[in-house]
């Protein structure tokens, strides 16, 4: 077994709620983990309050992330038949009135 010595501040042993002066490493690294979630949940509460989720509900930012995850997929599609909707004369039959002036029946 193998000896490791880490040097930390007073405050990075408070901030850790380290006990003693001796770890094992899967209990440093535990200690390690909890602070690093406790630093990205407190990112993403800031992110959250940012951008207004904080005040939205659970299904409206499920169906935002729904829709944010669409938004790809939609694209790939209207590149995969932009030739069809080019060239295909079932599609582009009403493109020979986009030059024709339009006038609204009263």
């Amino acid at each position: 077994m193998k000896t490791l010595s880490v040097t930390i501040s007073d405050v990075e042993y408070g901030m850790f709620g380290i006990t003693s002066d001796r770890l094992n490493f899967t209990d440093f690294v535990d200690l390690v983990s909890r602070q690093l979630i406790h630093q990205n949940l407190n990112r993403s509460v800031a992110l959250a309050e940012k951008y207004g989720l904080s005040s939205m509900t659970m299904d409206e930012i499920t169906n935002e992330v729904i829709k944010k995850r669409k938004r790809p997929s939609m694209k790939r599609a209207a590149e995969r038949l932009y030739a069809d909707y080019t060239t295909d004369e079932n599609l582009t039959a009403f493109t020979q009135l986009d030059c024709e002036d339009f006038y609204e029946s009263r």
